[in-house]
C-alpha cells in the first residue's frame, strides 16, 4: 500500500532523511519510531505530499507522490502532531468543511461528519465551539477530520501526545476498529508502549536512516533474554551499579542516565536477581528499585540507538506548521 524507495531529504547541510526504503502492505499498522531528530515527521510529510524529497520517491496505492500527488491525497488521511482545528467553529462545522474540501455533496458531507463525531464520542459536543473543547476532544476531532474522506491509508503523527490515559486507550480501540475494517495505518509515536500495543511491524530510524525493522518481539530479541534492572537512589552510584551488574549478566550492561536505571540481560531470573541483590547490599548501595523484567521497547531503543526517547525532531526553520491534507 505504501512503497518508499530511496527517499532522502536535505535541508542545506542537514540530512533529515537518508536513503530510506520501506514497503508497507495493505491492512497493516506500521510503527515508525526513532530518537529525537530521527527524521520521522519529515518522512511522513514526504509520503503525504507536503514536502518534496531531495532524492527517491514514494507510492501510495500505486500512485506516485511526484507524478500523481492528487491521487495520493485522495487515498490518505493525515493527523499531524498538532490538532489543526478551527476554534471559532463548532466541531460539526469543522468536519463539514473538510467534507466540502473533498467536494462531497452537502448531504454526504453532513452524514460523514455525523458519523465521525459518533465514532469518536463527540456527538454531545458537536455543536459547541471548539475553543471550549479539552485537549483530548480537540485531538479526537482532528482525527475525525482525517476520516471524513474515508481514506484507505491513515497517517498519524504522534496521535495521542498529551492525551490522558483513558482517552489514549479509547483511541487505541478506535484504531484497531479501523484496521479491522481494512485501513492501513502509518503511526509515529513518542510512546513506545503504543507501538508495542498497536503495530504489526515496527521500523526504527535514527539520523535519517533505517537501523532496525521487525515485530516488537523481534526487536526485543536485540536486547537478549530477561533483564535484571537496578535503580540507585543516588546518581553518583550509577557507575558502581554498572560494575556490579556486569558480573551478574551475560550481555552488555546498559545505563539509562535519565531514569537512573541500570539493566543487564541474564540467563536465570531468580539466581541473577539474588546475586545482584547480594552484591548491591554488600556495597551499601541504596536502591529505589530492583527487579527482573522482559525487555521493553525502551530497552530496544537504548540497545540499538544508545539513546532514550522518541519525541520528534524540530522543524529545520523551527516553526511549528499545522499544514495537512
Amino acid at each position: 500500500m505504501i512503497s518508499i524507495q530511496g527517499v532522502s531529504v536535505d535541508f542545506g547541510s542537514v540530512k533529515a532523511v537518508d536513503d530510506v526504503s520501506l514497503e508497507i502492505p495493505r491492512n497493516e499498522v506500521r510503527g515508525l519510531l526513532g530518537p529525537n531528530g530521527a527524521g520521522k515527521t519529515t518522512l511522513v510529510k514526504v509520503i503525504a505530499t507536503l514536502l518534496q524529497p531531495t532524492g527517491g520517491t514514494a507510492y501510495v496505492g500505486g500512485h506516485s507522490i511526484h507524478d500523481d500527488p492528487n491521487a495520493v491525497r485522495s487515498m490518505i488521511g493525515l493527523a499531524g502532531q498538532y490538532a489543526a482545528v478551527d476554534d471559532l467553529l463548532t466541531g460539526r462545522e469543522n468536519l463539514q468543511i473538510v467534507g466540502s474540501l473533498y467536494q462531497l455533496p452537502k448531504a454526504e458531507a453532513n452524514r460523514r461528519a455525523d458519523e465521525a463525531l459518533e465514532r469518536l464520542s463527540l456527538t454531545d459536543a458537536a455543536d459547541r465551539l471548539v475553543r471550549t473543547y479539552s485537549g483530548g476532544m480537540r485531538r479526537r476531532l482532528d482525527l475525525g477530520a482525517s476520516l471524513v474522506g474515508r481514506p484507505q491509508v491513515l497517517i498519524l503523527d504522534e496521535p495521542t501526545t498529551g492525551l490522558d490515559p483513558r482517552t489514549r486507550l479509547e483511541l487505541w480501540s478506535f484504531l484497531r476498529d479501523l484496521v479491522s475494517e481494512g485501513a492501513t495505518i502509518l503511526l509515529t509515536t513518542q510512546y513506545l508502549e503504543e507501538a508495542d500495543e498497536l503495530a504489526d511491524q515496527i521500523t526504527v530510524i535514527d539520523s535519517g536512516r533505517v537501523i532496525a525493522d521487525g515485530t516488537a518481539d523481534e526487536l526485543k530479541a536485540h536486547v537478549g533474554g530477561d533483564l535484571v534492572t537496578a535503580s540507585p537512589k543516588r546518581r553518583t552510584d550509577l557507575d558502581a551499579v554498572k560494575d556490579l551488574l556486569s558480573s551478574v549478566g551475560n550481555g552488555t550492561v546498559r545505563v539509562d542516565e535519565q531514569q537512573l536505571k541500570v539493566s543487564v540481560p541474564v540467563d536465570s531470573r531468580v539466581d541473577a536477581l539474588v546475586k545482584a541483590a547480594t552484591l548491591l547490599d554488600e556495597a551499601n548501595i541504596e536502591l529505589s528499585d530492583l527487579g527482573v523484567q522482559r525487555p521493553s521497547l525502551d530497552d530496544v531503543f537504548l540497545a540499538i540507538t544508545g539513546k532514550v526517547g522518541t519525541s520528534e525532531e524540530p522543524e529545520p526553520d523551527k516553526k511549528k506548521r499545522k499544514a495537512r491534507r
